[in-house]
């Protein structure tokens, strides 16, 4: 074969195998970061997301009796809203594509939809511990102010303990957001089933022992976590209950996305 035939060969082969390397791991994080900050749901979300936690410490440093005002009740406040709003965050890192079929397009560039469902989760769960971040330094400020502007106890007990207590339970709230919107693929109904389901279920279970219940309903089993007493057997409980109402959701969610037709 001549060097020109040759030359014509490689510059025919070399593009295709250029196009068949995989897309970087990393890459494929940034993108699904720039997607949940470049739609308009998801700047509104988050930046509801920071408005809202220093608005409540300030309103503690001005309300609260300068009893309550330490670092641990900080934390407790500040953290309502990522509690309320950090689910519905892992809710559109996965059902925004689905509701406004571009997905076909993610999928066309990164055929294994496995790698697509990580870079997901990763880029959700990296905003989720930013912002409880965020939430942390918020309730360090807002303690100090209490103790400068209304001579607030301030105390900082157990501050290392709450602050990761605090943040495993907003990181499980995201983390069920993120598998009822990956098992639903329909951001109103994985909203509804996150808000109502596990409050309905601990209302008609909650009578019960709660040494029992806290085995397989997820509020029962974080209730140790607010009160920052919760023991071995607790964090068992605590894995198992959320076993059950994020594990489950999100391996049916995982089989379902990989199955779905795109339309």
């Amino acid at each position: 074969m001549s060097t020109a035939s040759s030359t014509a060969s490689i510059a025919q082969i070399a593009p295709i195998d250029r196009a068949s390397s995989p897309i970087p791991f990393r890459r494929l994080v940034r993108t699904e970061l720039r997607k949940l900050t470049d739609t308009r749901a998801g700047r509104w979300l988050l930046a509801t997301l920071l408005a809202a936690t220093p608005i409540v410490a300030v309103v503690m440093v001005f309300s609260m009796a300068t009893k309550d005002l330490n670092y641990a009740k900080f934390v407790d406040f500040t953290s309502t809203p990522e509690k309320i709003l950090l689910p519905i965050l892992g809710i559109l890192t996965m059902t925004s594509e689905w509701s406004q079929r571009t997905g076909l397009v993610t999928f066309v560039l990164e055929p294994k939809r496995g790698r697509v469902l990580l870079a997901k989760v990763v880029a959700a769960l990296a905003l989720g511990v930013g912002l409880s971040a965020v939430m942390l330094v918020t309730s360090v400020v807002g303690n100090v102010l209490g103790m400068a502007v209304r001579g607030g106890k301030g105390s900082w007990g157990f501050a290392g303990q709450v602050s990761g207590e605090v943040t495993v339970v907003l990181i499980s709230w995201l983390l069920l957001g993120i598998a009822l919107g990956m098992a639903l693929l329909v951001t109103a109904a994985a909203i509804l089933v996150a808000f109502v389901v596990p409050n309905m279920f601990s209302a008609f279970f909650g009578s019960g022992s709660k040494s029992t219940t806290a085995w397989f309903d997820l509020n029962q089993a974080q209730s140790p976590l607010y009160s920052h007493d919760i023991t071995g057997k607790g964090w068992i409980q605590l894995v198992v209950a959320s076993a059950l109402w994020i594990g489950v959701p999100m391996a049916l969610g995982v089989m379902r996305v990989r199955r779905a037709e795109v339309k």
